[in-house]
């Protein structure tokens, strides 16, 4: 008996966490919208998010945009301009350290305004630069100046100014990284051996590159990395190049067309590796943008603008934790941008499954 009731605790066990995983939808899914705008602050905008932080930058009274990050409210927000500088922006978080940039120069922080370092690598001929994504050791973005050209280069970093890397191809002028997971970086590059943008996937090297651009799009960009998936946005020719994201895994023949049916555009910006964020618009939604959420595939998509409140008219979503939780921007009739973070939050169903599952539990003691 107490063997039947432990293998039933088990696999109720597993139907219980097979719900409640942020990477399972089949039950449907429920966000809490949680505004970050500050206090103060005429408009704020988030563009990354790790499992509990989320950055961006925002504006309050008549100074520049700060810098901003937060840990899941509004009033938990810490100014990460450094003291002295004019503005700042931060644009990507691996949870741990914040990516950006500052009097345009691509920046790093631990946490406070004053742990920035400045990965601008002026004495190399660089004179502006932007770091856009993360993960923890290495930092990725552009940077332009004599030294190329005054072209815009995509630049991998390893934490400080003169540890750059240059990953711009061999006959390619123009060129920039977006994200990074692990040992690869995506972005995008044209020039000479291409007259047009071509999506890339690096893995820490110029000469490592694979483009990604799938048969029948013309223009693609990849703005997200994570695990095996990339995520972009290509010009689907047969549609009159209306942009349509895009997901990768690794090649450009993988690629899966995430523009929903009955949609005129979307992009994509960030995926967790399984699911992935963006937005898309057409005639369903007034021809405005609306933050989308994706499990893989056109047809699994949930309309995110769905759970905000009634004086938001349009939305975008950029970044997806591996908890699920989603951040991005949306507008008010009065055309404010707030910070918007979505919270997974569970489903009825689930906690009908957690009450059955604790039942199990104690009848299994008893």
């Amino acid at each position: 008996m107490k063997e039947n009731r432990l293998k039933i605790g088990m696999a109720m066990f597993a139907i219980i966490f097979f719900a409640i995983s942020p990477t399972n939808h089949a039950l449907g899914a429920s966000y809490n919208v949680i505004d970050l705008t500050p206090n103060g602050f005429h408009f704020s905008y988030a563009n990354g998010i790790g499992d509990t932080q989320q950055v961006g930058f925002g504006r309050s009274g008549s100074s520049a945009d700060h810098a901003l990050l937060w840990n899941g409210s509004a009033d938990s927000y810490i100014d990460l301009n450094p003291s002295g500088f004019i503005g700042s922006h931060a644009l990507g978080t691996n949870g741990t350290q914040q990516v950006g940039y500052g009097n345009n120069h691509a920046m790093l922080w631990n946490g406070s305004a004053d742990s920035y370092v400045d990965l601008n690598p002026s004495a190399s001929g660089f004179s502006e630069s932007q770091a856009y994504s993360t993960n923890g050791a290495q930092q990725v973005g552009w940077g332009y100046g004599s030294a190329t050209g005054n072209n815009h280069h995509a630049l991998l970093w390893i934490g400080s100014a003169e540890s750059y890397i240059d990953l711009t191809p061999s006959g390619f002028s123009w060129s920039e990284a977006y994200s990074i997971s692990d040992t690869q970086q995506v972005g995008y590059a044209s020039g000479s051996a291409a007259d047009y943008w071509q999506a890339l996937l690096w893995n820490s090297s110029a000469d490592s590159y694979i483009i990604l651009n799938p048969v029948g799009f013309g223009e693609c960009v990849a703005y997200g990395i994570s695990g095996n998936q990339e995520v972009g946005e290509g010009e689907y020719i047969a549609a009159g190049n209306a942009h349509h994201a895009l997901l990768w895994y690794g090649s450009a023949d993988s690629y899966v067309d995430l523009n929903p049916s009955g949609f005129s555009e979307s992009q994509a910006y960030g995926t967790n590796g399984t699911q992935q964020v963006g937005y898309s618009g057409g005639p369903t939604t007034g021809d405005r943008r609306h933050a989308f959420f994706w499990n893989g595939s056109a047809d699994s998509y949930i309309d995110l603008h769905q759970y905000l409140p009634n004086n938001f008219i349009a939305s975008d979503a950029y970044g997806i934790s591996s908890n699920g939780n989603i951040v991005g921007e949306a507008y008010d009739t009065s055309g404010n941008e707030h910070a918007i973070l979505w919270q997974l939050t569970p489903e009825p169903a689930t906690l009908l499954l957690l009450g059955i599952g604790g039942l199990f539990l104690r009848r299994r003691k008893a």
